[in-house]
C-alpha cells in the first residue's frame, strides 16, 4: 500500500537527511559492542502460543512428530511460515528428485504467517516511487506475487478465507490527501491501476470518521496465512518434502555441510534457508541486522449485515491509515472484523529480542485497549462488537525497512529472506520464487532488488537498543528508521 511506502517523518528534506546520518552514524557506533553484548546477553528461544482468529480456521490441525536422529537432505529449511513453505513448494517443483527437510520450532504458520491483519498488498517497505522505472518494477513484481497467491489456492483447492477486492490507503488530513491525489495521478501515468477517492466519493462504501480521502489499489486484498500455509501441507509433502514440526533449530555449524542441531536429532545439508524472520536472532545470525517488534491485533466475531451496515464497511477488503504507527484492518470473507496498529502502545520491542508477549502482561492489556480506542475512533459503532480473539506476533523490523534477501557464508549456501517490515504475505510468498531461482543458479530475475545481496544499516545491541526504541517511539511518537 502507499501508506507503508511513503510513510515518512513530516519534516523538511534537510531535517531528514539531518536525522539519518544522526541515526546511522548513533546506530554503527553502538553496533561495535555486538561482541561483548552477545556474550553478556544470550537470547531466549520463546515462542507465542495465544491462538489467533487465523489459528482458529484450521480446527484439528496437528503438528507432525519432531525430528529425532540425524538425517541428511539436499536442502534444508528453517521456519514454516510464508517463506519457508514457499520455498519448500518451489524448490521441491523444480528439483522434484532433490531431498528437501522442513524444521519449523512449533506448528506450520505459528509465527507472523499465522499472526498477521490478514492484508495482502502491493509494494515493497522501504522502497519510494520517485524513480519511475524501479516503481513500476516493484508492482509489477508484487502484483505478480498477489496473482501467485491466488493461483496457488485454486490449483491445489485450497480451503482458505480470502477476498481480492480491494484495499484502501485512508489519508487523515487534507494535506496528506492533496498529495496522495497527486501520487495517484503520477501512478496512473506509469500504468498502475490506482484511484484516488475523496471522502464524499468514499462515504457510501466505507465510512470511517477522519477520513479526508483514500487511495484504492484494485486486486489487493484479505487472506488467512494459517489455513493457506497449512494447507500447503499435504501438496508438500505429496512431493517428497520432510516436515519436521515441534523441531526448534538450537545451533547452526556453518561449512561446506552445514550441520542443524535441533533438541533430539541434527540434519546435515549442504544448503540451508533461513526463513525465519523476526525470530533469526535466536540461531546468532543477523543479530544487527533486524529486531523483532509484536504487533497485537484483535478480531471481532462475525457480524451480521445489520451490523456491518451500521458500522459503515461495505465493500473492500481491508485498509491502512497514513499515520507513521500505522492502523490496519480488514474485513473477511465471513464477516469477522480485524484490527491492529494505531499508536506506539499497539506495538511493542521487548529487551533482548524477546519474541513471546505474554497476553497477560500489563504490555500486552495497554495495548489492546489502545487498538480498541483506535478502532472505535474511525468506526463509533465498532466500541460494541463482540471481541471473539486478541493476539500478538512478531515483525521482523530493518533499521532502513528494506527487506533483506541474499546468500551468506563462505560457501555461499545459507540462502536468507528476511525483514519483510509489515508486507511479509506477499513478499514472503515471493521469497520462495527467489530462493528456488538462487538455488538454481540464476538470479537474474532478482538483481535489480535494491535489497538484494545489499549492505544494510545496523542496529545496535542492548542496552542500546532497547533505550533508543523508547527514548525515539515516546519522545517523537515514531517508529526508528533511517
Amino acid at each position: 500500500m502507499l501508506l507503508i511506502c511513503n510513510s515518512i517523518f513530516a519534516m523538511a528534506p534537510t531535517q531528514r537527511s539531518r536525522t539519518t546520518r544522526l541515526l546511522e552514524g548513533a546506530a554503527a557506533l553502538a553496533a561495535r559492542t555486538w561482541p561483548l553484548a552477545a556474550r553478556l546477553l544470550p537470547e531466549r528461544l520463546e515462542f507465542d502460543d495465544t491462538p489467533s482468529i487465523w489459528h482458529a480456521g484450521t480446527p484439528g490441525y496437528q503438528p507432525r512428530p519432531p525430528l529425532r536422529g540425524v538425517i541428511s537432505a539436499d536442502l534444508a529449511i528453517i521456519g514454516g511460515g510464508f517463506t519457508g513453505v514457499s520455498a519448500a513448494y518451489h524448490v521441491a517443483q523444480r528439483f522434484p528428485n532433490h531431498c528437501i527437510v522442513l524444521l519449523e520450532a512449533t506448528s506450520l504458520a505459528n509465527g507472523a504467517s499465522g499472526r498477521n491483519g490478514g492484508l495482502a498488498l502491493n509494494w515493497i517497505n522501504g522502497i519510494g516511487t520517485d524513480d519511475p522505472d524501479l516503481t513500476r518494477k516493484v508492482y509489477d513484481l508484487t502484483s505478480a506475487g498477489l496473482v501467485a497467491i491466488r493461483t496457488l489456492i485454486e490449483r491445489h483447492h485450497l480451503s482458505v478465507d480470502h477476498r481480492f477486492d480491494g484495499t484502501l490507503t485512508l489519508h487523515t488530513s487534507a494535506e496528506r490527501a492533496e498529495a496522495a491525489h497527486a501520487e495517484a495521478e503520477y501512478l496512473q501515468g506509469l500504468g498502475i491501476p490506482v484511484r484516488f477517492l475523496r471522502s464524499s466519493d468514499l462515504r457510501s462504501r466505507f465510512d470511517a470518521c477522519g477520513v479526508c480521502g483514500a487511495t484504492l489499489e484494485p486486486d489487493t486484498g484479505q487472506i488467512n496465512g494459517a489455513q493457506f500455509v497449512r494447507g500447503l501441507r499435504p501438496i508438500l509433502e505429496e512431493r517428497g518434502v520432510a516436515i519436521y514440526e515441534q523441531t526448534p533449530v538450537i545451533r547452526i555449524r556453518t561449512g561446506r555441510i552445514i550441520r542443524l542441531t535441533t533438541p533430539q536429532g541434527e540434519v546435515h545439508a549442504p544448503a540451508v534457508v533461513l526463513a525465519t524472520n523476526g525470530y533469526t536472532s535466536k540461531l546468532g545470525l543477523f543479530r544487527d541486522a533486524l529486531f523483532p517488534l509484536h504487533s497485537s491485533v484483535l478480531a471481532t466475531a462475525p457480524l451480521t449485515p445489520d451490523q456491518q451496515q451500521r458500522l459503515g464497511w461495505r465493500a473492500f477488503a481491508g485498509f491502512a491509515d497514513d499515520l507513521d504507527r500505522i492502523s490496519y484492518g480488514a474485513l473477511t470473507r465471513t464477516g469477522r472484523l480485524v484490527f491492529g496498529g494505531g499508536s506506539n502502545q499497539a506495538y511493542a520491542y521487548l529487551f533482548n529480542n524477546r519474541t513471546r508477549l505474554p497476553p497477560e502482561s500489563a504490555v500486552a492489556r495497554r495495548a489492546q485497549a489502545a487498538i480498541a480506542r483506535t478502532l472505535a475512533g474511525y468506526f463509533p459503532s465498532a466500541a460494541t462488537l463482540p471481541i471473539a480473539c486478541r493476539w500478538s506476533g512478531v515483525l521482523g523490523i530493518t533499521l532502513n525497512r528494506q527487506p533483506l534477501w541474499g546468500r551468506w557464508g563462505e560457501y555461499k549456501n545459507v540462502y536468507y529472506a528476511l525483514g519483510y517490515s509489515g508486507h511479509g504475505i506477499t513478499l514472503a510468498n515471493l521469497a520462495g520464487e527467489f530462493i528456488a531461482d538462487l538455488y538454481g543458479g540464476d538470479d537474474s530475475r532478482w538483481c535489480w532488488l535494491p535489497f538484494y545481496q545489499s549492505r544494510y544499516p545496523p542496529i545496535p545491541p542492548e542496552p542500546f537498543r532497547w533505550l533508543g526504541y523508547q527514548a525515539f517511539t515516546r519522545l517523537t511518537g515514531r517508529s526508528p528508521r533511517v
